[in-house]
């Protein structure tokens, strides 16, 4: 359960986000935002079991750098969007198209990671695959309420910031676990 938790740490932060420039949040959105954060978070723990210790030394290198690089890239774009790009009031949803791929692969690099140590110490995967997906998944829909309410008083302003965030959270990430 503690590495449910952990993992799903970094879902929560980026849900927060995402969720402070959608007004109102929608369940539609709650459901897809948590259902794709939890989908990844336990698929990439199952493939990092899968690729075991052959892949673990590339893997372990270069999982933080492509974090970063993702959420970096997003965050960009909402910076980019909050000084010059959208209209007021007009800002994207970041529970759709390429921008929740980008922001659940880039959520879920560290469950990659963790897949591959749990395959050298050879545990049984299903479940814990399992409860990581569910726990990344319920803590994205508490991010998200936590965002929407933070995101209305906040105005376009949470775009800018949001941006900011997510490349504070690239940054972290490639300086070691944030939140282990």
């Amino acid at each position: 359960m503690g590495l449910a938790v952990a993992l799903a740490m970094d879902a929560f932060a980026v849900a927060i986000v995402t969720a402070l420039s959608l007004q109102p949040v929608t369940a539609r959105q709650r459901f897809r935002l948590g259902f794709h954060f939890g989908l990844f978070q336990g698929l990439m723990l199952l493939l990092g079991w899968l690729f075991g210790s052959a892949a673990y030394a590339f893997l372990m290198f270069s999982n933080h750098w492509f974090a970063f690089g993702l959420l970096a890239f997003v965050g960009s774009k909402m910076i980019w969007g909050a000084t010059c790009g959208q209209p007021q009031g007009m800002l994207p949803d970041r529970t759709r198209g390429w921008d929740l791929v980008l922001l659940s692969v880039a959520t879920s690099m560290d469950a990659l990671a963790v897949g591959l140590s749990l395959a050298m110490i050879h545990v049984r995967i299903a479940e814990p695959a399992l409860v990581v997906g569910i726990m990344a998944a319920a803590l994205t829909i508490v991010g998200m309420g936590i965002g929407h309410r933070v995101g209305g008083l906040w105005g376009k302003r949470v775009e800018l910031v949001g941006g900011c965030v997510l490349i504070v959270i690239g940054i972290r990430i490639v300086w070691g676990r944030p939140w282990a």
